[in-house]
C-alpha cells in the first residue's frame, strides 16, 4: 500500500516467518491449472516467486504500490511468466479475469476493504479463486503499546474482521468460502526482536509521521515497554504469539 516508506530490507529480516502464512494460504487454494495468478501487494517479490512452481503453465503478476518493494522484486521477474505493477491495490484492474488472486497481509492496510474484497471477487473468471490473510492480532500488545503512544489518527482500531465476518463477505460474493485462523509462536532472538519485527510492518507509518526526535523519543518509549511485554528467557530467545487469519473463496464454474 502507498504511504509508508518500506524498508524491503527490514521486512525480509523476518522473511521466513512472514513466507510460511503465504505458503499456507496458497496450498488451500483449488485451482489446478489457472492461466493468469495475480498477487495482490507482493512486496519484494520473494513469495511471489513460489506461485511459478505451484502452478507451472501460469503467468503470475505481482502488484505493490510502494517502489522500493518493487525495486527489489524486479531481481526476480521473468517476464512472461512473472512480471510486477506499480499500482495501488484499490485502483489496480486485471488485463483479464483472474483465475487466482491473492491477498497476503495487505487488505488491513486498506480502509473498508470489505467492499475491495466484494469486487475482486467478482473479477475471478469462472472456477476461479480468491485468497486472502489478514493480521488478527490487533488486541496483543504489539498494537495495543502503539496505539497507546502514537498521535491520535494514525492507527485504526481492529481493522480486520472476525473469521466469520469473512465467512460471511465470501458467501455474500457468492463464493464457496474456507475461512480458518492460526496462531503462530515466532521464536525470536536478538536486542529487542520484537521491535525489530513491527518495523517493518505496523511501526512504519508512525515513525514515518514523526519528526526525527519524536520518533526516536517514541521508538524508545516503545521499545521499553515491549521488552517487558515479551520477556527473552533465559536462552535469549524470545516468543511472539502472532494470530493471523486465513480466507478462500471459490467461485463456481458455472
Amino acid at each position: 500500500m502507498s504511504g509508508p516508506s518500506w524498508d524491503p530490507a527490514c521486512y525480509l529480516a523476518f522473511a521466513g516467518e512472514r513466507e510460511r502464512p503465504f505458503a499456507e494460504l496458497v496450498a488451500r487454494v483449488g485451482v489446478a491449472d489457472p492461466s493468469l495468478v495475480v498477487d495482490l501487494g507482493c512486496g519484494p517479490g520473494t513469495a511471489t516467486v513460489s506461485l511459478l512452481t505451484r502452478w507451472p503453465a501460469a503467468r503470475v503478476v505481482g502488484v505493490d504500490s510502494a517502489a522500493a518493494m518493487l525495486a527489489r522484486a524486479d531481481e526476480v521477474a521473468d517476464p512472461p511468466r512473472l512480471s510486477f505493477v506499480l499500482s495501488d491495490v484499490r485502483d489496480w484492474e486485471p488485463p483479464e479475469p483472474p483465475d487466482v488472486i491473492i491477498a497476503n497481509a495487505v487488505l488491513h492496510w486498506v480502509p473498508g476493504h470489505e467492499a475491495l474484497i466484494g469486487r475482486l471477487a467478482a473479477r475471478l473468471a469462472p472456477a476461479g479463486a480468491l485468497a486472502f490473510q489478514v493480521p488478527g492480532n490487533f488486541e496483543r500488545p504489539t498494537h495495543t503499546l502503539l496505539s497507546r503512544l502514537a498521535p491520535p489518527g494514525l492507527l485504526r482500531d481492529a481493522p480486520v474482521l472476525e473469521p466469520a465476518g469473512y465467512l460471511r463477505l465470501l458467501h455474500a460474493a457468492g463464493l464457496a468460502a474456507d475461512v480458518w485462523e492460526t496462531t503462530y509462536l515466532h521464536v525470536l532472538t536478538g536486542p529487542d526482536p520484537v521491535l525489530e519485527w513491527v518495523r517493518g510492518t505496523a511501526l512504519r507509518p508512525v515513525l514515518d509521521a514523526l519528526d526525527a526526535g519524536a520518533a526516536a523519543e517514541l521508538e524508545a518509549e516503545y521499545a521499553a515497554r515491549l521488552r517487558a511485554a515479551y520477556p527473552p528467557d533465559g536462552e535469549g530467545r524470545t516468543v511472539l504469539p502472532f494470530r493471523r487469519i486465513f480466507a478462500v473463496g471459490h467461485r463456481s464454474a458455472g
